[in-house]
């Protein structure tokens, strides 16, 4: 057979770069440049390059198993569906929790939380954006009405001014980052907030505040007090488009800047510096990620954001705006599709409205109408759980509470591709199929909707998780409301019950190379890259300024645990590592968990380059090699997530932001051990 060029969509991070797969014989072999997608342009990152590798791992998940005296056997997908509907029908509604996916297709994710809802009669249904972006849609909804990118990715470099703000896009978003350093070249300026050194802020960086960690809050709000206190705010904007604006003047004239130059540790001049820089730009654009949002206070963080892009008018127009980097191939999507606990598809809020709507158009009754459990609540409270393509064994802050509960269900089922942390701990185990082995849609990090096709055979008897949905929903007596012959159907349902979708169809999609932009309402509409360009998302069309006054984290070091622990991500790994670690070119560059401390505290500790210590929390302890760099400050170290054999969420505090459940991962009080 010849060679095949098939084009399609990498699997890694939100942003959505295409590349041409080489297939022989039905296997891909290679990956050659698509030099004509508007998202990367012919280029790659170290983890796209190689993103098929992981599909040919020896220990992929090939058939169904069942947990028996302690081991997994192989059975028939016939039993597996009787052994899990059987376990279903036993449990309540209250007692039943369903973990979605950022990696599933919208398709996927659409039938499941549909399966919540009309067979369970729950909205127990929760996805990764509870550990990333829950603190995003509880900030920028009450600011602007809605938590999504506002700009494409591909106007970042009109912009004369970044903010970016915890998030290092040189290792996360690297075709991202490629845009802003065009803007850069051309004269931008670009301001980083972050508490490390990263590569972002020593390759970026015109000013890098380096701010002590969850101190978000204090440095923008002396960012506005120096903005107004020297008549810069956009008057014409705020009077035209904002509310609210007066008791945030009025809040922001009692900031004390020596005070905030205490809690942030960065001077008052540079602060000052900053401030100037963003305000006189002519468009000024945030950035932001977990290191944003992964806080007690992530929707606070959140909100002074906003409110700093609503003071100066840098909001509303192409390269500004205040943009959530979204970090999963369908991050977005899944939360449009409703797999959130408050949210139905097309984020109608849980209640008998939306109930209503959707009685009507699925053809049921007795929807559910009060809000469900989120993530953590999901994972502590309910007897029994299924769990689709998501790893809260690694991805669960204080993870060895997670294992006690998991460890303590009634019944647990995983669907996924490896045999994950948690799919160890399940009763059942569902093979899926992944990527190019199944076809459907996904929504991008600046709601950017593309189209996968199969591509070649999922391995064995693995299927698409919209099948296997679909097919449980049928044994248990649900045939009638989940009887899709493909994933067209299932998108056609969706684009009537979404209206953000409703112009969207397969062929437009695919004959758009770089996919369409949602609010796409109709079928002769082009997408909207821009949004909030003549009014916010709120119900009277504004902007509205929120007071915030800052809150130190919940953990802070003490003497028993003098340092505090962030972490992150790295360019050569993925989230929990459960496809780049399979990946041998990716895990030979950062095979195991490392930790960065500055070379004072090396010191102190008395250790070296490449040795090890243990870092300890009150929840638990690690071991990590030692970096030893000026990255990070004196007092503060940082260890990546991805590594199953050194968890780094062992460590992290549980303690969450009250208006979002958000965990906070980015800050927790730890002390080290030199490994003898």
């Amino acid at each position: 057979m010849d060679m095949q060029y098939v084009p399609t969509i990498c699997p890694y991070c939100g942003s959505g770069c295409g590349m041409y797969l080489v297939v022989k014989d039905g296997k891909i072999i290679g990956i050659e440049p698509w030099k004509e997608h508007p998202v990367n342009e012919g280029t790659n990152c170290p983890k796209g390059r190689r993103s098929y590798l992981f599909l040919y791992s020896e220990d992929r998940l090939k058939k169904p198993l069942l947990r028996n005296n302690g081991k997994f056997e192989e059975i028939t997908w016939e039993k597996a569906l009787d052994v899990v509907s059987a376990a279903l029908k036993d449990t309540s509604p209250e007692s039943f929790g369903i973990l979605g996916s950022g990696k599933t297709t919208n398709e996927a994710s659409y039938v499941l939380q549909k399966f919540a809802r009309i067979v369970i009669g729950t909205n127990n249904v929760e996805y990764c954006a509870r550990f990333c972006h829950s603190a995003t849609v509880a900030g920028l909804g009450p600011t602007v009405g809605s938590g999504v990118m506002e700009i494409s990715q591909l106007d970042y470099e009109l912009a004369d001014c970044f903010v970016i703000a915890g998030v290092n896009i040189k290792e996360t978003f690297p075709m991202i980052a490629k845009r802003v350093l065009r803007a850069k070249k051309k004269g931008a300026k670009v301001i980083v907030i972050d508490p490390r050194k990263s590569v972002t802020a020593r390759h970026l960086a015109y000013i890098h505040l380096q701010l002590r960690p969850g101190t978000d809050v204090a440095l923008i709000n002396g960012i506005m007090s120096i903005i107004i206190n020297e008549g810069l705010e956009n008057r014409e904007f705020i009077e035209s488009r904002t509310a609210g604006f007066s008791d945030l003047r009025d809040f922001l004239s009692t900031i004390d800047l020596k005070q905030i130059e205490q809690i942030t540790g960065i001077s008052i001049e540079k602060i000052r510096e900053a401030a100037l820089t963003y305000v006189n730009a002519e468009r000024g654009c945030i950035q932001y990620d977990e290191g944003i949002t992964q806080h007690t206070t992530g929707a606070d963080n959140v909100k002074v954001l906003a409110d700093l892009a609503l003071l100066t008018g840098h909001i509303g127009k192409p390269g500004t705006g205040v943009n959530p980097m979204r970090g999963q191939i369908n991050g977005e999507g899944s939360g449009d599709m409703g797999c959130v606990n408050v949210f139905y598809p097309g984020f109608k809020r849980v209640g008998q409205e939306a109930a209503e709507f959707f009685q009507e158009r699925w053809g049921v009754e007795n929807l559910p109408i009060n809000p469900g459990l989120t993530y953590m609540d999901i994972v502590h409270k309910c007897k029994a759980i299924y769990v689709v393509g998501t790893n809260p064994m690694m991805s669960g802050p204080d993870t060895n509470s997670v294992r006690q509960s998991l460890e303590n269900l009634d019944f647990l089922v995983v669907q996924d591709i490896f045999m994950t942390e948690t799919a160890k701990l399940a009763d059942v185990v569902l093979p899926a199929a992944t990527w190019v082995e199944r076809e459907g849609v996904h929504a991008w990090v600046d709601r950017r909707v593309q189209k996968i096709n199969k591509v070649i055979d999922p391995p064995g008897e693995a299927k698409p998780d919209w099948r296997i949905i679909c097919d449980l929903a049928e044994k248990m007596g649900f045939k009638d409301k989940f009887s899709y012959a493909s994933p067209k159907d299932i998108f056609e349902e969706i684009r009537k019950c979404v209206p953000q979708y409703a112009g969207l169809t397969y062929e437009r999609i695919e004959e758009t190379v770089g996919g369409i932009q949602w609010p796409c309402p109709s079928e002769d509409h082009p997408g909207t890259p821009t949004m909030f360009v003549k009014k916010f998302n709120t119900p009277d069309g504004l902007g509205h300024f929120q007071v915030v006054e800052y809150r130190p984290p919940a953990e802070l070091p003490d003497e028993e645990y003098p340092y505090v622990l962030t972490t992150g991500r790295s360019i050569f790994h993925y989230h929990t590592g459960t496809m780049t670690r399979r990946t041998e070119a990716l895990n030979a560059e950062v095979p195991s968990n490392f930790v960065q401390i500055n070379p004072k505290d090396a010191i102190k500790l008395e250790t070296t380059n490449g040795g090890w210590v243990v870092l300890k929390t009150r929840r638990g302890s690690i071991k990590a090699k030692v970096r030893i760099t000026e990255d990070v400050p004196q007092g503060m170290v940082f260890t990546p997530f991805h590594f199953g054999d050194s968890p780094a969420n062992v460590l992290t505090n549980p303690a969450f932001d009250p208006k979002c459940k958000m965990p906070e991962f980015k800050v927790c009080a730890v002390r080290m051990e030199v490994e003898q």
